[in-house]
């Protein structure tokens, strides 16, 4: 009996406990199997204790465009307002992106590279997240200047902005200053700022630099046209730390020491996981066969350099060349 008594009985934590452990487990395992093991366990993972963080990044590179909407609005909806952060690449049209805003009165942290969300969608809703500190724009082609702005006007709490371009991806136009003065003008309270790969000139990025006098850090990688004197920036921004215009190998940075390979490399989700005793939660019905999706190769890119501290993780660093 006493030995009995010193066996933990993981089926009576409370739902805020095992959301918190679960957090640890991957997408597949939390979604397909934790619901399969007790009743409560199941609670916990088809209510918010487990979707404060969402991160199916590395998932929604593979899948299919109609299965990535269809989990997010499960995955959100069931976050029930509380959700702080959200990682996903590829959004597919402006629908999606209105119904994350709809939902993210709690949101701090939004990542959103190579979405396919409109500047008007998010003149519309940029009020909808005032309370994100970290947005990631990267690779969002169809969005741009006033965008930046309704983001600016409406995020004052925003301190960190990833905005990296792949070089294709700027082929062909003049110039982007537009953006630059746009961040310039409406986001003053910045500390971190990507731009990697825009075509900016040498005054766009003063503006920057006078208009945000808290930025500690801006990465101006593959921007060749900018030129600036490193004895003035030493002189005028002592704190400021500027990665580029040169693209630097990782491990010529020391003070980045967590530099790493990137490589999507998660297990794809199995059916098979999901057609057990489900019971009365139809959420699963709509997702047979989204598991096996292969997804395209090309449509992934691989990237030399990760996040960089505790503040950093959801940094992700542009392709290389």
């Amino acid at each position: 009996m006493e030995e009995q008594s010193d066996f933990r009985r993981w089926d009576e934590l409370i739902p805020d406990a095992l959301g918190l452990i679960f957090r640890n487990l991957s997408l597949q395992e939390v979604l397909t199997v934790i619901p399969s093991v007790c009743k409560s366990w199941r609670k916990a993972v088809t209510g918010p204790y487990c979707w404060q963080e969402i991160d199916v990044e590395e998932w929604s590179n593979r899948c299919q465009p109609d299965h990535l909407d269809r989990m997010l609005r499960m995955l959100i909806t069931r976050s029930s307002g509380s959700l702080r952060k959200l990682c996903v690449s590829g959004l597919q049209n402006d629908t999606v992106f209105s119904f994350i805003t709809e939902n993210a009165s709690s949101l701090r942290a939004l990542r959103l590279p190579r979405g396919e969300m409109s500047d008007s969608i998010v003149e519309q809703t940029a009020g909808r997240l005032s309370t994100i500190t970290f947005l990631d724009l990267s690779y969002c082609g169809k969005i741009g200047a006033r965008a930046l702005e309704a983001i600016g006007k409406h995020c004052k709490l925003l301190v960190s902005l990833c905005r990296n371009m792949h070089p294709l991806d700027t082929a062909g136009k003049i110039s982007q200053d537009d953006e630059a003065n746009a961040i310039a003008a409406a986001m003053p309270r910045l500390k971190r700022l990507e731009m990697a790969y825009h075509l900016i000139s040498t005054g766009s990025i003063l503006k920057i630099l006078s208009s945000c006098p808290q930025l500690d850090f801006l990465d101006l990688r593959g921007c060749w046209d900018v030129k600036l004197d490193a004895q003035f920036l030493k002189e005028k921004f002592p704190k400021l730390k500027i990665l580029g215009p040169l693209v630097m190998d990782c491990y010529e940075m020391d003070e980045w020491d967590d530099c790493s390979d990137y490589s999507d490399s998660s297990e794809y989700l199995a059916w098979e996981f999901l057609a057990g005793e489900m019971g009365d939660y139809d959420d699963y019905d709509i997702y047979d066969g989204m598991w096996h999706d292969e997804g395209r190769l090309e449509e992934l890119e691989l990237r030399f350099y990760e996040g960089i501290g505790e503040d950093a993780g959801m940094f992700g660093w542009p392709p290389s060349p």
